[in-house]
């Protein structure tokens, strides 16, 4: 008897255990600084959103929503894979957005699972009914206190573009030395953004490498393979810097590991 109450206990703990990787949501918060950035956005606070694939956390995603709430952001960043592909939903995800709207200014970029489920134009509609500021391959100037920055979104390359081209149309008509924000769905094209001078950029797509290995980092990642590049956290090269989201939910790998959901908050200072 003793022994079958050890093993129920010992499934009990693994099955929080995996309950908690899937569903304890975590905020990283990320301060970056510049030379570059208008006196006046010192302080602007960004909550990144990225690959909620369909997530759900709490009724109406209110655990997730007081989570992002509770960041104080002036803006809310979502950088792709809203929904997924293999079990689109589209409201389960705007249910949360519905709600983000309504405490700060909301900024959307598509992932390859919006185009994989081919629903792209209702996805837009969807979210500009709510608000969202939808950024396909274009750019617009945000103002405070008469100062301004550039917000650059691009799509997917599976909408049949490849970055620099997209980067092309998005910044045709920017002030070339106003500070860039980028919003983009894949880290691993980071040597396009170092190459267009973007000061900073948010990605995700890689899910953190699903499963995370300690002094290795994540597993595995679309568009990267094993043993990635560009999982988690900030990279630097010359003047860009590129945040990467390990994002929300799940897709073809159902769970992961060592790799809490996470909600990641940038705050821009000016030096």
């Amino acid at each position: 008897m003793k022994k079958l109450v050890k093993i129920v206990c010992y499934v009990v703990v693994f099955l929080l255990f995996l309950y908690a990787n899937n569903q304890l949501l975590v905020v990283t918060e990320h301060v970056v600084e510049s030379e570059k950035l208008p006196k006046a956005f010192d302080g602007y606070r960004i909550t990144q959103i990225s690959d909620l694939h369909d997530a759900t956390f709490g009724d109406n995603q209110q655990r997730l929503v007081e989570k992002v709430r509770a960041t104080n952001p002036d803006a809310i960043f979502l950088t792709g894979d809203l929904i997924d592909s293999r079990r689109y939903d589209l409201q389960n995800s705007l249910d949360a957005v519905a709600q983000f709207v309504t405490f700060a200014d909301v900024y959307y970029v598509l992932g390859n699972h919006e185009v994989a489920v081919n629903q792209v134009e209702e996805i837009y509609e969807a979210l500009e009914r709510l608000g969202v500021q939808i950024l396909p391959n274009q750019s617009l100037e945000i103002q405070r206190d008469g100062e301004r920055l550039t917000i650059i979104g691009i799509e997917d390359p599976l909408m049949g573009k490849e970055p620099q081209q997209m980067l092309d149309e998005a910044m045709a008509t920017i002030n070339p030395n106003s500070y860039k924000i980028l919003l983009s769905h894949r880290p691993e094209k980071f040597e396009t953004y170092v190459e267009n001078v973007i000061d900073i950029a948010f990605t995700g797509h890689a899910h953190g490498g699903q499963v995370r290995l300690p002094f290795i980092g994540g597993l595995i990642a679309p568009g990267q393979g094993w043993f990635p590049t560009y999982t988690n956290g900030i990279y630097e090269a010359e003047e860009t810097k590129m945040v990467v989201s390990r994002g929300l939910g799940n897709s073809l790998v159902p769970q992961r590991l060592f790799n809490l959901p996470e909600i990641v908050v940038v705050e821009l200072k000016s030096r």
